[in-house]
């Protein structure tokens, strides 16, 4: 199965999960008027709509290059990961703003069972959803799923919050519901804006990481017949990026000696996972001229 098969998967049974827990936290958590509990199930609200995201932008990905696309649609993965980001922060804000009101007016909450045995639900089925997401986000290198990841540890925590404030309250202990709403409302939004920035960063066409750099570095010196190069470049598409650079050779070299090396290079470069397709100019370097330089 392939990542982007894996990825659909992921994300149908997020939406089913989170969905389950949408309906559950948000009938309880109105029943017995806990803020931590309503902020907990629009949290799942959000995550429904982050699985959906998923489901879209997978789809979109993993159509092949075209005409009109010719290095594939893999950036479609970080434009709907860029609006799991901006959903996550808008539920933080009327999440901040609704418990912030039921501190200064005071809890109505009532204390249930059902309450605990609702977080204890959640947080069973969160972490059987994030064991899955992680072992297929590490293995796939895929950003949604890696948001979805996120989702899933993040409600994790957010839910355990949600049980202390709910037990607390047994004791008549009601403003730390509020602040736990408060709590939430403050992680989702950490957690959006770290994935906003990341989905940006690669929209914007960020440079490859040091380490392949380095990597692809080492195997451009490992060709002897190499004098320098110049020129290195990188784009992203998707999860994965091109690689441009120029490489110089003595000028006395055959045309097809030249392009002979430069194709060996190329297929050494691309077979690094997060390389999508090399491309390499090669440029003669008159040695009785110029000085050698590795």
């Amino acid at each position: 199965m392939d990542r982007y098969q894996v990825t659909k998967k992921a994300g149908f049974l997020g939406v089913l999960g989170n969905l389950f827990l949408f309906l559950l936290k948000g009938g309880i958590g109105f029943l017995f008027h806990s803020q931590a509990m309503i902020a907990d199930s629009a949290n799942s609200a959000g995550d429904i709509f982050a699985s959906l995201m998923t489901w879209i932008g997978n789809k979109i990905a993993s159509e092949p290059q075209d005409e009109t696309h010719n290095f594939g649609h893999g950036k479609a993965e970080y434009i709907f990961s860029l609006f799991i980001s901006i959903s996550m922060l808008v539920v933080s804000l009327k999440l901040f703003y609704d418990a912030t009101l039921s501190i200064f007016h005071g809890s109505q909450m009532q204390f249930s069972w059902l309450l605990i045995i609702v977080c204890f639900i959640t947080i069973f089925t969160k972490l059987a959803l994030y064991f899955y997401t992680t072992k297929l986000a590490k293995k796939y290198s895929s950003i949604l799923l890696e948001a979805n990841r996120k989702d899933h540890r993040n409600d994790c925590i957010v839910t355990t919050f949600t049980l202390f404030s709910v037990l607390l309250s047994f004791f008549g202990i009601h403003f730390v519901d509020g602040m736990v709403g408060i709590g939430i409302s403050v992680w989702i939004a950490f957690t959006g804006m770290k994935i906003f920035i990341e989905s940006y960063n690669i929209l914007m066409d960020e440079s490859i990481d040091e380490e392949t750099k380095d990597l692809i570095l080492h195997y451009v010196q490992n060709y002897k017949q190499i004098q320098k190069i110049d020129h290195f470049s990188s784009t992203p598409v998707g999860y994965q990026y091109v690689i441009v650079l120029t490489i110089y050779v003595d000028g006395n070299m055959s045309t097809f000696e030249s392009h002979k090396l430069a194709d060996s290079l190329e297929k050494d470069i691309t077979s690094l996972d997060k390389v999508y397709n090399t491309i390499i100019h090669v440029n003669p370097l008159f040695l009785g001229t110029e000085e050698k330089n590795r």
